[in-house]
């Protein structure tokens, strides 16, 4: 699977799908357009069996997204501002429920819409560069792709609320320190170490990979017993696969796993 849109660059590499965000000269700029070709991109990988493992990262060295794309968004009316935000909300929906792992490479700027499509990844890893925040009211909006609710999720409401109603910008360590992003690297190892990371989650089984994933994202809207519940049934589950029985007999036999993704 090679490119065949106009703002989103796609490629796999033994199980690793690359998406990369590119309209790097308008620092990324997420506008209709890249949310609906990202959209289809996601739609055409989760289609994929080749694919294990997505990293999204953006074109360039300066921004991963830099926000909305303002120019596009500065005579919306209310109407058509619902429909940009939902737009947003349902890519954002594709990624953060894809089936299999998401890390974002993020390097240099991921404000307002780009900040919350990070957010919507699984994983982040950022460049030394990075730059994070919400700061929308500092043109007389709010956050409408998820910047009021995954952010809160992640960093806590407290201080997501500071974030949003001040507009601060934060650095990359600043965003590590909050629990934003897992780890921070320099920008020329960014993708050297989200292929690292993506390398060993994908040397995994990947019906037990999806059956975590579904026990984070469906139990963590749940009450903690439900959520409790839920994962149990995941765990169970994963003895009704061979890969189950393969990596128990191997840890046995003191070798490394063949799993077979059964």
């Amino acid at each position: 699977m090679e490119a065949r849109y106009n703002t989103v660059k796609c490629s796999i590499d033994e199980g690793i799908a690359l998406v990369v965000i590119s309209r790097p000269e308008s620092l990324n700029a997420l506008n209709r357009q890249v949310f609906t070709e990202l959209g289809k991109a996601f739609d055409e990988l989760r289609k994929n069996d080749r694919v294990r493992v997505v990293i999204l990262t953006g074109e360039g060295e300066k921004a991963f997204a830099a926000g909305s794309d303002i120019t596009e968004m500065q005579k919306c009316s209310v109407m058509e501002a619902r429909e940009f935000a939902m737009l947003a909300n349902k890519t954002q929906g594709k990624i953060g429920e894809f089936p299999k792992p998401v890390i974002a490479a993020i390097n240099g700027f991921a404000l307002g819409g780009g900040c919350e499509v990070a957010m919507a990844c699984d994983i982040r890893i950022a460049s030394t560069n990075a730059k994070f925040g919400q700061p929308e009211i500092n043109v007389g909006l709010i956050p409408g792709g998820g910047g009021t609710q995954r952010l809160a999720r992640l960093v806590g409401i407290g201080r997501a609320k500071e974030l949003v109603y001040s507009g601060e910008v934060i650095d990359a360590e600043r965003a590590y320190e909050l629990g934003l992003v897992n780890k921070v690297v320099s920008l020329d190892k960014l993708i050297t170490e989200a292929r690292k990371l993506a390398s060993n989650i994908a040397s995994k089984s990947l019906p037990i990979l999806m059956l975590a994933k579904t026990a984070f994202n469906c139990g963590f809207n749940l009450d903690l017993d439900r959520a409790l519940e839920f994962e149990i049934e995941c765990f169970a589950d994963c003895f009704g696969t061979e890969d189950h029985n393969e990596g128990m007999l191997a840890f046995i036999e003191k070798r490394k796993p063949a799993f077979r993704d059964k």
